[in-house]
């Protein structure tokens, strides 16, 4: 049996990942500090599960570690806000917390480890869609910055040590429990106003949404021992096999809701159009290299708006 340990394991995705790898029949250790995540999206698995309320940043866990065979690093703060407002939140629990991950995979002799990044890490790609050979790699916000500097990290801790490392990179992950973005901003702007929704920027961001079953598939798809089986880091691509602007995603959750006449009102936004700073205008990503493992997506960009809204609906 797989003894899995999955930080952040509470959180949107994490909470996914832990149902997912119940059903495969893992042993499954769970660390969340509980910032952003809840133990009511770990409920129907909370007696199959370890978890251990305890901060990557703060706290020893070389104990959690004991017996684990592969590290699922989640925990991360996903908020592009804190990059903005306080960018050096945004590095120490992105790059430090990773930090002390891997120091204490070092101590306890664990060398398999699955990382959550972003696409953001390409920045302002000149090739679309963007392959994961793509360089140079010139994030242009804080948050694409430290996961950046995290899969650097994860990176010399292979070489030094002959770890295997994946690094998934994600294009904008919605579904059910999602509790940040574009849909859950735009749910709760209309539940509080049903006849204006108000959107950042120009709304002709255009990028790749993909639902939150299509990345647990594509994170499965793989193992470490698979994508580098002389040991090293490889970075993998997730994401739909299209894109739709933000007018697009606010259709469809409008739609979802059942709303057919909003009057969409726009901020203009920063930089020619972008919604925030630090907010690439222009992304899908190339998936092929994870095609190549037999995954591919069920869910296409729209019908993910679709469902996540709907689910956001049915649960606030």
């Amino acid at each position: 049996m797989t003894h899995s340990l999955v930080t952040g394991g509470a959180g949107f995705i994490g909470s996914h990942l832990v149902d997912a790898l119940v059903v495969r029949g893992d042993r499954i250790s769970v660390l969340d500090n509980l910032s952003s995540g809840s133990l009511d999206f770990l409920a129907g698995v909370r007696d199959s599960i370890e978890f251990h309320e305890l901060d990557l940043l703060d706290e020893d866990f070389d104990a959690q570690l004991a017996e684990v065979d592969i590290v699922w690093h989640l925990s991360a703060n996903p908020e592009v806000r804190t990059g903005i407002d306080a960018p050096e939140v945004m590095f120490r629990q992105n790059v430090d917390a990773t930090r002390c991950v891997l120091a204490a995979m070092t101590r306890c002799n664990v060398r398999d480890i699955v990382f959550t990044s972003t696409s953001t890490v390409y920045g302002e790609a000149s090739v679309v869609p963007t392959p994961e050979e793509y360089e140079p790699l010139a994030p242009i916000s804080a948050y694409g910055q430290s996961k950046l500097e995290a899969e650097q990290l994860i990176e010399r801790f292979c070489e030094e040590v002959g770890g295997r490392a994946i690094s998934f990179r994600f294009a904008n992950c919605v579904g059910p429990r999602s509790n940040h973005g574009v849909t859950f901003d735009f749910f709760h702007k209309l539940q509080a106003d049903p006849t204006a929704l108000e959107i950042l920027g120009d709304g002709k961001q255009f990028k790749s949404y993909f639902h939150v079953a299509d990345c647990i598939a594509g994170m499965l798809a793989v193992a470490p021992a698979e994508a580098c089986p002389d040991g090293g880091f490889a970075a993998l691509n997730v994401g739909s096999l299209d894109g739709i602007d933000v007018v697009t995603v606010a259709d469809a959750v409008c739609e979802a809701l059942g709303l057919p006449d909003v009057e969409y009102r726009f901020t203009g936004g920063v930089d020619g159009g972008r919604g925030w700073e630090g907010d690439v205008k222009r992304m899908l990503l190339a998936v092929e290299r994870l095609r190549g493992f037999g995954w591919a997506p069920q869910f296409g960009s729209r019908a993910a708006i679709v469902d996540t809204a709907r689910w956001l609906d049915e649960n606030y």
